[in-house]
């Protein structure tokens, strides 16, 4: 059975961020990541995950400046991608985390070609620093209807960064999500990539709310991750139609089962 884990950055954002650890693990999370926590100190929010008994997966690099989202990739801004990366790698040695989402970047059509020799430099680097501390290196294709000029659209893309940067801790997340509006194929192009993929999400198409309806079949597709044997987990980064809680019906299938009061 699929392990299912909580986004704290899209569930639970009725409370203030270090108030979602309790309200996933009272829902019946067990595990839990995160995007941005660089606002609170490293020891609040690992206060948080061993207070509620949760595992921490991984975070992402920071954005950058205002409207970026992500240097990995831009060419020019290498010793600013090296500061964000060394503060996410800090960040989630702290609190016990085990992976790192390297955002790419935006980068305008005629800067790709320099930007692919940027993006596979910088993911090379870094994969060697984080293998120190066994951390695993992401890199996600997100859909350019969601954000215009991101770098990484593709997972046949991803796919080819992460043959050609050839380090073990550099895997791809592959977020059901992105993958069905660019390209569909859900189970083929899963079975295909399998081998590099590092961490699964999920949320509805085109809504992007819960998983129980909308174009994609989650039932087909997550028998699909079990019958591949993948061990890892598949994060909801949706957004609720209504309270978090109240919209979790679909979870209790894969082990999501509230706490008795």
């Amino acid at each position: 059975m699929p392990r299912i884990a909580a986004n704290l950055a899209y569930l639970f954002t009725e409370r203030p961020l270090l108030e979602r650890f309790g309200a996933a693990a009272a829902a019946g999370f067990k595990t839990v990541e995160l995007q941005f926590p660089y606002d609170h100190a490293p020891s609040a929010v690992k206060a948080e995950i061993d207070r509620h008994g949760l595992t921490q997966l991984g975070l992402n690099t920071a954005q950058g400046r205002t409207g970026e989202f992500g240097l990995a990739a831009v060419p020019g801004r290498e010793r600013e991608w090296e500061a964000l990366f060394k503060q996410a790698l800090d960040y989630v040695v702290a609190i016990g985390g085990c992976q790192i989402h390297c955002l790419a970047g935006k980068v305008p059509p005629e800067q790709r070609p320099a930007a692919e020799r940027v993006f596979i430099q910088n993911l090379s680097q870094a994969a060697d620093l984080a293998r120190e501390k066994n951390i695993t290196l992401l890199i996600e294709p997100i859909n350019p209807r969601d954000r215009p000029d991101y770098f990484l659209n593709r997972i046949e893309h991803a796919a080819d960064v992460i043959a050609k940067v050839g380090k073990p801790n550099v895997k791809m997340q592959f977020d059901f999500y992105h993958a069905q509006i660019v390209g569909g194929d859900l189970i083929t192009r899963l079975e295909k990539y399998f081998p590099v993929v590092g961490h699964l999400q999920l949320a509805s198409v085109p809504a992007r709310a819960e998983p129980d309806d909308g174009e994609i079949n989650y039932p087909a597709v997550l028998a699909a991750v079990d019958r591949l044997g993948y061990k890892g987990f598949v994060a909801c980064e949706y957004r609720p139609r209504g309270r978090t809680e109240d919209g979790l019906g679909w979870a209790r299938a894969y082990g999501v089962v509230p706490q008795a009061k």
